[in-house]
């Protein structure tokens, strides 16, 4: 039987549901799981399932078509610019498959730059001096790259303007037309300041855009690198805030020098970073080309107000411990980065915290792009989050927050000032401090690393890489107070030949203290402790809390009578002979540095 869909009604054998019954059934549920008590009302249910960003946005449980009042988006390629800087978008051939190089050895780029162009890498990102690829090296690292083809970005911090005079008198040797070529010289003073301390005048900046717009249309002269204020433990407003500033001031600064403000805006490219929250990172690039559009449009420009984005996969979330989860990581960054409409990415290699990547690591690094492209054809839908009531929500929330923080920035003298002031470090740091507990308490867990850790895995070895620049902003990791409990146990396994370990004495049968067991082993594990049952200083009772009622103080008194210093109970309770109880929720590395403190491992 052939049924018509003009017929087909795919809800009509269901009853209307509205959204008073779903509080009516989330309370109960929220009472059973004593989130709430008889006296919580159903009007309450929303506030105890919203989700509070480290930026500050709450996100409802439920999205519906009338949850908000949300301004209009556009269309792909036309103001506010929220679904697409470009009409076509990446439909056409692919987003920019960037690869970056920090190699100081020129041949070394080469081999590798050539062999990733060869296989599916569009343009190349190249870091240059600091002990990365020495200026004098650029020829020799380009032999054989078509340059008028293949895109080139710069990073050269503070040697900026040599590493552009570099490039162009690399191009008139080879004989290159500059009118044909893309890229970005990445003049990027604030962001220096930021990584730093160490302050540089915009003129320079200024200067090489102009240049840029006589000699060399298609390429761009300036980059606003925002993650740095990502690296330093922001959230997605913080970040979207301080790149929005950082674009103000630069297009100030273009313009004061002879550019007008459609010229100034083409010369400006933005990088995010991208991270395995997907949808977050999917709202935050659409919300951060709703803010540009807006900043155009008050300089009189919207039509010119498309921002151009690079994404590049978080080095924050990246770990050092069980690196090849960073493969999952920065695939789903990548599917973001897509889904948001970035127009171009870079994935970080999965063994980027370890030093210098290998080939295979690059490979893959490149790959992970390749396959969302080619084969999950992820490019060729325009926007797929539009339409989402929870994304079109979420933008608008960045948007609102990123930009009242922006204008407090502006309203304290603008970017500079605020670094200088350290506006902008306060603010970082107070949102690193509540992500940080949150690692801490493992409500924000890191697999491999704070959940599901092995201490089996070999880390693999590389070639170590060249420093980044410091002095200014802090540079943080999620698993960087997990990974160093992981080194004290390394270095003890090293001196001793054994790692520290926990005595453990399970109560009860295997199933009832089985769960326990499971908790307790990869608690201890994340801080590179193992369980054995043999004497320790430091002992951990394991199993239900009915037995421990009746067994848990006579136990802990005979563990210390066998030599043991201190007492833990997995669990919750509070028994004497106890001195801690390690459960769901528990600051985690408090407890586990404590214990390697017991244990005699050297801090």
């Amino acid at each position: 039987m052939t049924t018509s869909s003009e017929n087909l009604s795919l809800g009509a054998d269901f009853p209307a549901a509205s959204a008073e019954q779903w509080r009516l059934l989330a309370l109960a549920a929220l009472r059973r799981s004593g989130a709430a008590d008889e006296n919580t009302g159903p009007e309450a249910v929303e506030e105890l399932l919203a989700t509070v960003t480290y930026g500050g946005p709450a996100i409802d449980a439920l999205q519906t078509a009338g949850s908000a009042d949300l301004p209009p988006t556009g269309l792909p390629g036309q103001p506010p610019f929220v679904r697409g800087a470009r009409a076509a978008g990446a439909v056409v051939s692919g987003w920019d498959v960037r690869q970056r190089y920090a190699e100081p050895v020129p041949k070394d780029v080469r081999e590798a730059a050539l062999g990733d162009l060869e296989n599916g890498t569009t343009s190349l990102w190249l870091v240059l001096g600091g002990g990365a690829l020495p200026l004098d090296g650029l020829p020799e690292a380009l032999d054989g790259v078509l340059l008028d083809l293949a895109p080139v970005v710069l990073d050269a911090g503070d040697q900026t303007v040599a590493a552009a005079t570099a490039w162009f008198e690399l191009l008139a040797a080879r004989g290159v037309d500059a009118r044909q070529v893309a890229g970005n010289l990445g003049a990027d003073p604030l962001g220096w300041q930021a990584r730093t301390g160490e302050a540089l005048g915009l003129s320079e900046a200024a200067a090489l855009a102009a240049r840029c717009v006589a000699e060399a249309p298609g390429l761009r002269a300036v980059t606003v690198d925002a993650t740095v204020y990502h690296d330093a433990g922001g959230s997605e407003v913080e970040e979207l805030a301080c790149a929005a500033a950082t674009g103000v001031a630069y297009l100030r600064a273009l313009t004061d020098a002879g550019l007008s403000v459609p010229q100034a805006l083409g010369q400006i490219e933005f990088r995010y970073a991208a991270t395995a929250d997907q949808f977050a990172t999917i709202a935050k690039l659409r919300a951060a080309r709703r803010l540009w559009a807006r900043i155009a449009e008050l300089c009189g420009a919207p039509e010119h107000g498309g921002q151009r984005q690079h994404a590049v996969t978080s080095a924050a979330m990246m770990t050092a411990r069980d690196p090849w989860v960073n493969l999952l990581r920065t695939t789903i960054a990548t599917f973001a980065a897509g889904v948001g409409g970035a127009e171009a990415v870079t994935v970080l290699p999965f063994d980027h915290q370890l030093g210098r990547p290998d080939n295979l690591a690059r490979r893959l690094a490149r790959n992970t792009q390749t396959l969302l492209v080619e084969e999950a054809h992820v490019a060729r839908v325009l926007d797929p989050a539009g339409g989402s009531w929870y994304v079109e929500r979420f933008t608008d929330q960045l948007a609102v927050a990123a930009w009242e923080w922006f204008t407090a920035i502006e309203k304290a003298g603008g970017l500079a000032a605020g670094l200088g002031s350290g506006l902008i470090a306060d603010r970082l740091a107070e949102v690193w401090t509540a992500r940080e507990a949150n690692l801490a308490h493992r409500r924000d867990p890191i697999t491999g690393v704070s959940e599901f850790p092995n201490l089996a895995d070999l880390v693999p070895e590389r070639r170590p890489a060249a420093p980044p620049p410091g002095g200014g902003l802090p540079r943080h990791r999620y698993a960087e107070a997990f990974e160093r409990l992981r080194d004290r146990s390394d270095a003890h396994l090293a001196a001793t030949g054994a790692r520290p370990a926990v005595r453990l004495v399970t109560l009860g049968s295997a199933a009832a203290h089985g769960a326990r067991l499971t908790f307790t082993t990869n608690l201890f594990a994340a801080g590179g402790i193992e369980v054995t049952s043999d004497p320790s200083p430091v002992a951990c009772l394991c199993g239900p809390d009915k037995v421990y009622a009746e067994h848990a103080v006579a136990e802990a008194a005979a563990l210390r009578e066998a030599g043991a210093r201190r007492v833990l109970l997995a669990g919750r309770g509070d028994y004497d002979g106890v001195d801690a109880c390690l459960h769901m929720g528990g600051d985690a590395v408090a407890l586990l540095t404590s214990t390697l403190d017991d244990l005699g491992v050297a801090p």
